[in-house]
């Protein structure tokens, strides 16, 4: 295999450049305008291939690459030419993405985003996503994936999208058939008809599903398991550090809100819920326990004061190491940002164990073809 070439945009603190690196692939140029991310990206991985800048207004400086990754913010699109029902991209961060692909032609892509991405705007909006993908000249496949099926103690579903460029399908290091999720057809049991992408959203009961395929306009599209068949083994007490300061329990205060608070006492998605507050519903008020998952992390502040019960009248937030360890990250790897803006780096990155997985997936024989698949249909 020939050594793959990547570009990491919306690098952040690199989730995808430590699969790579892991996977012997070579980032050859990554693009991040956060200053702080931008020092612990430079500190774990030097400052040759980091460039500091608003990607918008750097995209001529793009090396030519095999490997495209991002995990792109995703702003809904503008409203444009309504009656029509066209959502506009330009200007977004999204058709920042589409200019390299169209100019630079990598041979393999891999964004990811949230879950909420397939539903937004009732599907529009992934749809928008997938025709200005489809017409660069890629195949198209996606799939929902969970952090805790890969042995991360964290619920974190997302959204990963993965694009091969058709005319690349003789190349020396690519397997003709590699396919994204590597699983057999026999497998899928809710498997749809190829459809044309160009009608889907017509009928008020069509929603993408969390696997799909797409390759010249037609699509077809399951819902596979997140968890890939897998059961969580790593729990939220096994990812907790020894010695933490008292700075992370709550006071006396806290313990009376607390006191105040509903019993629940049961897992949901994982995730091991002890106690919430009478009619209110942000998990700022929610106890957790550690013999689940954690819920999933963000970059939200208010997210990061989350309450756990270690023992009798012993509760405290996650610290900033428990944070890089529930999303598959060394304990030392956000320094030297401080714990209060690791909360938002760690909250905000995506798993590498996500990306390496999906590396693996791309590189390595798949046994769905969209084309046989079609060709099956039609004597159906």
């Amino acid at each position: 295999m020939n050594k793959i070439k990547a570009v990491e945009l919306f690098a952040g603190i690199g989730g995808f450049r430590v699969a790579c690196d892991d996977f012997g692939i070579n980032t050859l140029w990554a693009n991040e305008i956060d200053p702080i991310a931008c020092t612990v990206y430079r500190k774990n991985f030097g400052n040759n291939e980091l460039c500091e800048a608003d990607v918008k207004k750097v995209l001529n400086e793009i090396p030519n690459h095999d490997l495209l990754t991002g995990g792109f913010p995703c702003q809904p699109f503008s409203s444009a030419g309504k009656k029509k029902g066209v959502f506009d991209t330009r200007g977004t961060l999204f058709e920042s993405i589409a200019s390299i692909l169209k100019i630079r032609q990598p041979k393999f892509f891999i964004l990811e985003n949230v879950k909420r991405i397939l539903s937004m705007q009732r599907g529009f909006h992934y749809k928008v996503i997938l025709e200005r993908l489809n017409s660069l000249g890629y195949s198209i496949e996606w799939r929902l994936i969970n952090s805790a099926a890969l042995g991360l103690a964290q619920n974190r579903e997302r959204v990963v999208i993965t694009g091969r460029l058709e005319s690349t399908l003789s190349d020396a290091y690519l397997v003709e058939e590699s396919s994204f999720d590597g699983i057999h057809q026999k497998e899928i049991s809710n498997l749809s008809y190829p459809i044309d992408l160009a009608n889907v959203l017509q009928n008020k009961g069509f929603a993408f599903k969390n696997w799909g395929k797409l390759s010249e306009g037609k699509l077809i599209q399951a819902d596979l398991d997140p968890m890939l068949g897998k059961t969580p083994k790593i729990k939220v007490k096994d990812i907790l550090e020894k010695k933490v300061d008292k700075k992370y329990f709550f006071n006396e205060e806290t313990k009376k809100r607390i006191k105040e608070s509903v019993k629940v006492d049961k897992f949901v998605n994982g995730v091991e819920i002890l106690y919430n507050q009478k009619g209110g519903a942000r998990m700022g008020y929610t106890i957790f326990g550690l013999n689940g998952l954690a819920p999933t992390l963000t970059c939200q502040p208010s997210r990061h004061y989350e309450r756990y019960k270690l023992a009798t009248n012993q509760y405290r937030r996650l610290t900033n190491i428990e944070y890089a360890r529930l999303q598959g990250f060394k304990d030392e790897h956000a320094y030297p940002a401080t714990p209060r803006s690791q909360y938002f780096l760690f909250g905000n990155a995506v798993p590498p164990q996500i990306v390496y997985w999906t590396l693996e997936q791309i590189f390595k024989p798949g046994s769905i073809n969209l084309n046989s698949i079609n060709k099956q249909m039609e004597l159906l």
